[in-house]
């Protein structure tokens, strides 16, 4: 059993929130220059490659069969089937803010699901707050949505239906791992996540992809971020915080995500913010509050 610090609980989610947001400028970068399996076979046996030494090192908890199963069902869906299907629409077309639009819907699906499945009770409260991000997140993409005479043409039924079935896999990726595996051990329940994940990315690689990739510095520094950062830091965080609290409330972070990133192309790439989107992150904000428990769940 993982001992995690309770100062990494309490700073969990906006640390999380705040990396998670950056891997829609890291991917968009990714998938200028790389097929988008071939990119995730490569991050995923980069990050296995990190991860094994460590493990051989501090020698942790392994897991029995059926942990393994349940790890590998969580890597095939949160990063082979999500990270795949965002990746896959944006190489082909589609602009990352509606990308970004569609996930936010997923506080949505996790409430629903989890009041099905896990039993969780659904406040007032909490709905009121689901109505209140959902309304948040179209201010803060809105705008983009209708200045950007390419968003059109970006949405075609393939690549809305890779971001859909991007959407559905996190959702029930985060279910799964609260109902069957959140109580392994993190690296050892991360290794065979990702051994899970590129099990699947590996022959989709190979069947449909060339397997070339631009090595420019922009791929690189994307890969090294999206490695470092996303699928090591920001997966971690979100694993404690799945652990930790309800997967309705973890899942309303996600509309802080779009704002966020909005915020980030605005200081890296000196996109304009207007004041419908600043007030939209606010009331995003709002609504993330209260969709979280007065105590851990």
């Amino acid at each position: 059993m993982d001992l995690i610090p309770p100062m990494l609980i309490r700073i969990a989610p906006a640390l999380f929130v705040l990396l998670w947001s950056s891997g829609f400028l890291g991917t968009k970068l990714g998938s200028s220059g790389a097929e988008p399996f071939t990119f995730l076979v490569i991050r995923f046996m980069l990050v296995l490659a990190l991860l094994l030494p460590v493990a051989l090192w501090v020698k942790p908890p392994a897991l029995d069969n059926r942990q393994r199963v349940h790890a590998i069902v969580v890597g095939v869906l949160m990063y082979s089937t999500y990270l795949g299907g965002v990746m896959w629409a944006m190489r082909a077309g589609m602009a990352t803010n509606v990308a970004a639009l569609i996930v936010s819907l997923q506080p949505v699906l996790t409430a629903v699901l989890a009041a099905l499945l896990l039993k969780e009770v659904i406040t007032a409260r909490h709905w009121f707050g689901i109505v209140l991000g959902l309304v948040g997140a179209g201010l803060v993409i809105g705008p983009k949505l209708i200045m950007s005479p390419d968003v059109a043409s970006s949405i075609t039924p393939a690549t809305l239906f890779s971001t859909t079935l991007a959407l559905f896999a996190i959702t029930i990726g985060t279910i799964y791992q609260k109902r069957f595996a959140s109580g392994f051990d993190l690296l050892s329940g991360a290794i065979w996540q990702y051994l899970g994940a590129l099990a699947v990315t590996a022959p989709l690689a190979f069947a449909f992809e060339t397997g070339h990739i631009d090595w420019t510095p922009g791929v690189v520094g994307a890969l090294a971020w999206l490695v470092l950062v996303l699928s090591i830091g920001a997966m971690g965080l979100l694993f404690i915080l799945i652990k930790e609290h309800a997967v309705s409330a973890t899942s309303g972070l996600f509309y802080l995500v779009p704002g966020i990133t909005a915020l980030m192309s605005f200081a890296m790439f000196g996109e304009t913010l207007s004041a419908m989107q600043l007030a939209g992150l606010v009331v995003v904000t709002v609504a993330v509050v209260l969709m979280q428990p007065s105590k851990v769940a």
